[in-house]
This record gives structure tokens, sequence and C-alpha cells, in this order.
């Protein structure tokens, strides 16, 4: 039987088709590119179900409305699929492309069960549990991944994430430490590992690990690559770095690969950020804004798509409104997450984007409590409570803003745009006692 370098039956003895499911397997893992030689080997084979599955899943996951008709010429080609592992695959192909994510669900955690070293089952699985915001099918699925194939740096990786999301930080940088002493250059793991220091405020200590682990970025795909110096950014921004912070979206994060949605909505969150802490961010708007002007009606994801909308508003682009037209009609026949969470959390930040602040808390204090369902991790969700935070500071609602304010110092006591906003605060509630212990905090790291 013909096997992949996981262990897993293949249906193929074709030495450069095994070449691509290897390639495609380790490198969707790894995030690298070579994952992307899947469609050369499918056409190359197309005989081989399993390679042209697999290449049919690879566009699903480009986050366009474009991927499934993309992806249908691959599921025609594996509709003859005889091979089980392959049969497997198509049917979660199938089901992916009509929308059925409730079954691709399933199938791939039958994979993960009858082959308990799939990692790409499991990957997959996590990907759009992730994306409904269902932590705690993260861990079991990390969980299986780890015990089927606990040699691999790539499963502890997917349960250190999975940990983290579920807030179990101690057991999340235990398994993120396993993952990188098995292959020290794994990215998923340094990104979990990054969301644990991050979370429990140690700022320092994780622009130390991300800086020294950087040099292991270069060559992987431009999500992974952007997504893991957004969070280095993150570390530098809470210090008040803002010529770093800029920097590093100028040559790391922004213009990597601008079509995909990932490194836009990366960049729009970094954007916003760096606004809301009060810098300056001269045209980038503008110059993502004609990448983002082709989303107008794109509603594959909630969690993306209200940021491409916040994206447009804050260029100034009459496509903001024309997207949130689209998630108005989406919605209306969608899961309730659209209706009831994305639109509030849509309307909240266009209102925002427009400097119509009581309109944005109104929107917002709506869909905060139900920011979970849409997916996006706790980091980058955290993007929707400094916006409704922001509202609060303009619209000069201090009672409100001094209590979130003080919370988020409980995670990080020396972060310099919260202490900055707490120093507007307790000037306006006259309290300068409290207002120059904010100033000195903020000052600690900005004056060095």
């Amino acid at each position: 039987m013909s096997l992949d370098y996981l262990g897993n039956p293949i249906d193929t003895t074709d030495p450069v088709t095994r070449q691509g499911l290897d390639d495609f397997i380790g490198g969707f893992l790894g995030y690298q590119p070579r994952a992307e030689g899947i469609l050369a080997a499918a056409d190359a084979n197309p005989d081989s179900a399993l390679a042209n599955a697999f290449a049919g899943l690879l566009l699903m996951f480009i986050e366009s409305p474009e991927g499934p008709a993309l992806a249908e010429k691959y599921r025609q080609r594996a509709a003859h699929a005889a091979h089980p592992r392959a049969q497997l695959y198509l049917g979660a192909l199938q089901a992916w492309i009509r929308d059925d994510l409730d079954q691709v669900l399933r199938v791939s955690e039958s994979l993960l069960d009858r082959y308990p070293r799939d990692l790409f089952a499991a990957k997959l699985n996590q990907y759009l549990e992730f994306n409904r915001g269902n932590w705690p099918a993260l861990l079991r699925i990390g969980l299986k991944a780890t015990a089927g194939a606990p040699d691999i740096a790539h499963s502890h990786g997917l349960l250190a994430f999975a940990y983290e999301q579920c807030h179990l930080l101690e057991e999340a940088e235990a398994s993120a430490l396993e993952a990188l002493r098995l292959q020290p250059s794994e990215p998923w793991a340094q990104h979990a590992l990054a969301h644990v220091m991050l979370t429990q405020g140690r700022i320092e200590e994780g622009t130390a690990f991300l800086e020294n682990v950087a040099h292991h970025w270069d060559g992987l795909n431009s999500f992974m690559y952007t997504h893991n110096w957004w969070h280095l950014a993150l570390f530098y921004l809470a210090r008040g770095e803002d010529q770093r912070v800029l920097e590093i979206y100028d040559q790391h994060v922004w213009g990597i690969l601008p079509e995909y949605s990932q490194d836009q909505v990366g960049a729009v969150s970094l954007l916003a950020r760096l606004e809301l802490a009060g810098i300056d961010v001269g045209q980038r708007w503008q110059a993502l804004a004609p990448y983002l002007q082709r989303r107008v009606g794109d509603t594959v994801q909630p969690f993306l798509s209200v940021q491409y909308l916040y994206g447009l508003a804050r260029a100034g682009k009459p496509e903001a409104d024309g997207l949130l037209a689209a998630l108005r009609q989406y919605s209306s026949a969608a899961r309730p997450v659209w209706g009831e969470v994305t639109l509030p959390l849509a309307n909240g930040l266009l209102a925002h984007a427009r400097g119509e602040w009581q309109q944005a808390l109104a929107q917002l204090t709506v869909a905060l409590p139900r920011l979970n369902e849409i997916g996006g991790s706790h980091a980058q969700r955290d993007l929707f409570a400094q916006v409704e935070l922001d509202a609060r500071l303009k619209a000069g609602d201090w009672f409100g803003a001094q209590q979130t304010l003080e919370l988020r110092r409980r995670y990080d006591g020396w972060d310099v745009p919260t202490n900055r906003s707490l120093v507007r605060v307790y000037e306006a509630l006259g309290l300068p006692e409290q207002a120059a212990k904010a100033q000195q905090r903020a000052s600690r790291f900005t004056q060095r």
C-alpha cells in the first residue's frame, strides 16, 4: 500500500504525484508555498482522486466568492474516487462547495478517527470550527491529532493554539514548547506562544521571542509571514514603539500578497489599532482601498467582511455602503449569526469610521457579547472592543471608559495606549492624581 510521509494511505504510486501529495500536506501544515504545487500535481495526474480532492480543497481556502467555482473542476475529476480516503475527501469537498459546513466537519473528523495521523483532516476541521468560534472543538481535535502523531511538531502546534483559545494558557505554552522542541521553526506553535505572552502581558518577553524566531518566517506563505509579523507589531504597539510598528506594517504586513483575504484584514486591523492609539497612518488606507473595493459583494466569512467594510469606510470609499447592503441581503437567509451579530457589528464599525459615536456605541454594544460566534482569535477580535472603547472616549462616556480601561490594564499594566487614554479619562473625571500616575506609566517607555 502506498503511503504519504505521515503514514496515511494514498491512491497513487506515481513518484511525482506522491511528492505533490507530500508537499501539499507538509506545506499546508507548515504554511509553506510548496502546498500550492498540488494544483500542478492534480493537473498532471487526473487519475489521482486524492490529489484532485486536495487541489479543490486548497482553492476553497482562498476565502473568496470565486473559490467554489474554481474548486468544481477538481471535484469533477475526483468524482470517480474508489480509494476509501479519497472518497472521504471528495465528500468533504462536495459539502464545502455547497456550503454544508456541518457535513465538512463530520467528514473531516471521521477522517481523523479512521486515519489518526491525517493531520490535514485535523487542520481542516480546526479551520472551520475556528471560523465559528467553537474553541472546545478545536481542543478535541487537537488532542486527537497529538495522540495520533505525537512525533510531529505540527500536531502540538494545533493543540497549543486550541488550548490558548480555550484560555488554558499554561497548557498552551507547554504544547507550543513541545512543538518547538521537535521543530524550532514550527510557525503555528510560535504563533500560539505569541498569543499566550500577549494575553499574559509578557510584552518584553514576547517581543524578544518573536524577534529571535523571525528569521524562520522567510519563505512562509503570505498569511503566516504577515500574521506573525502582525503579532510582533502588537507587542511594539503596547510599548509605544510607534515608528517600529509603522515599519513592520510597511515592510512585513502589507504588500506581500495584497489580493489575499488574510493579508487584507491583517492590514486593516493593524492600521485601525495604530489610529486608535493616536498614530497618523498617512495615506495607507488609500493604498489598501483598491484591493478592498473588489470585496464589495464578499460575504464568505463575517469576520472578514466586517473588516473589509471598516477599511473601505476609513478610506472614504462608497463601496462600504455597498458591502453593508450585501451583508443585509445575505443575512436574511443565512445563519442567525449574520443578522444577529454581523449586521450590528458592521453598522457599528461603519458609524465609528464616520464619526457617529453614539450610533457606533449602540450597535457595537449589541454585537460585542457574541463576537465569539463570528470567528477570529481573541487577539484579532480585540480590535472591535478597542473600537467600542474609542467610541466611548469620543462620546465622552468617561464612566464606562474608566471601567473598561482599568480592566484592560489588568492584563498589561504598562500598555502605552491604555495609559494614554486613562490620562484623558481621569482628567475629565476630575481625578488629577490618577491622571498623573497614568501619565507616568505611559511615559516610562516612550521617553527612553
